[in-house]
C-alpha cells in the first residue's frame, strides 16, 4: 500500500446505513468500495482461488470459514485500485480474529481510521423491517419508497419481496449475534486509538458530512476535504 492511499473501515449494526455511507465515502475520495457480500460472490464467479473454495462452501449450503473470507479480501485489497488510492471497507472485519488478520494483510500502513455508525436498535428494526427487496436483481425498496408499479422491481421487472430474514424475529437474532461478535472489535480498535463513533441518525448528507468531520478530527484529512 502507498503512503498516500486512504484505507478506512465502516462498522455499525444491520440498517445502520454502512452500505449508503460506504458508497458516498468511494465516491467522494475516488477510493474502492470493498463489501464482503459483493466480493465473495465476483470472486465466485471469477473462479480465483478463494472464490472456488467460497463456492464449494456456498454450493453445500455452509458458512464461508473465515481463513476463506480473509483470503477473498486479500485477493480484492491486492488489485490496483486498492492498493494506489485506498479503500473503504464495508463487512469486514466483524470479529477481532478477522481485525488482527487484516492488520497483518495491510503491514506495515495498516487502517487510518474506523468509523462506528451508531443508530439505536429501534430504528434499525424499524429500517430492516420495512425494506424490500427485488428477487431477481437484488434491488432494495422499503415499505415507504415503494417501487412505482405494484411491487414489481423498477431496474429489472422482478418481483419485490420481503428477505426472510428480514422478519423482527430474524433481525433481533442478527442483532444479538452482531453485539457479542462487534463489542470486543469496537474495544479493540478502541485501544489503538483507531476508532471514531458517529452519530447515523439522519439524512445520507448529514451522516456524510458528521464522517467527513471524524476524519478530519482524526487527522485522516484536511478539514473540508
Amino acid at each position: 500500500m502507498g503512503d498516500a492511499a486512504l484505507r478506512l473501515a465502516l462498522l455499525g449494526r444491520q440498517g445502520a446505513g454502512k452500505g449508503t455511507q460506504a458508497v458516498r465515502i468511494s465516491h467522494h475520495f475516488a477510493i474502492a468500495h470493498i463489501a464482503t457480500g459483493d466480493i465473495l460472490r465476483a470472486a465466485v464467479r471469477a473462479g480465483t482461488p478463494f472464490g472456488e473454495k467460497a463456492k464449494a462452501y456456498l454450493d453445500r449450503g455452509e458458512l464461508v470459514p473465515d481463513a476463506v473470507i480473509i483470503g477473498v479480501v486479500a485477493e480484492r485489497l491486492s488489485e490496483a485500485d486498492a492498493t494506489r488510492r485506498g479503500f473503504v471497507l464495508d463487512g469486514f472485519p466483524r470479529t477481532v480474529e478477522q481485525a488482527e488478520a487484516l492488520e497483518g494483510l495491510l503491514a506495515p500502513h495498516g487502517l487510518d481510521v474506523v468509523i462506528d455508525l451508531e443508530v439505536p436498535e429501534w430504528l434499525v428494526l424499524e429500517r430492516l423491517a420495512s425494506r424490500r427487496v427485488c428477487s431477481v436483481c437484488g434491488a432494495n425498496y422499503s415499505t415507504s419508497m415503494p417501487p412505482r408499479v405494484d411491487w414489481t422491481c423498477d431496474l429489472c421487472g422482478g418481483e419485490v419481496v420481503q428477505r426472510a430474514d428480514d422478519t423482527e424475529e430474524a433481525i433481533r437474532r442478527r442483532l444479538d449475534a452482531y453485539e457479542r461478535q462487534t463489542t470486543p472489535l469496537i474495544e479493540y480498535y478502541r485501544e489503538r486509538e483507531l476508532l471514531e463513533v458517529v452519530d447515523g441518525v439522519g439524512g445520507p448528507e448529514e451522516v456524510m458530512e458528521r464522517i467527513l468531520e471524524a476524519l478530519a478530527r482524526h487527522g485522516v484529512v484536511e478539514e473540508g476535504r
